[in-house]
């Protein structure tokens, strides 16, 4: 290869096959769909904002009335 010119010289191609994904399991879609899975419960900022909020709401509908 060192006594070719330039333009004679094989390029170097890398050939990438696309990445092969596994199947996703049919019945694991059901379950989660079933149970309700995902579901979390709020975390503790969130429940003290939201408690925050409600104080708010009432003492705005209480000088409503």
């Amino acid at each position: 290869m060192a006594n070719k010119p330039k333009s004679n010289r094989q390029k170097l191609v890398f050939r990438l096959e696309p990445a092969q994904t596994k199947p996703r399991n049919p019945l694991v879609a059901s379950v989660v769909r079933k149970s309700g899975a995902g579901l979390h419960q709020k975390n503790n900022s969130a429940l003290r904002q939201e408690g925050k909020q409600a104080l708010k709401n009432l003492a705005i509908k209480e000088e409503e009335d």
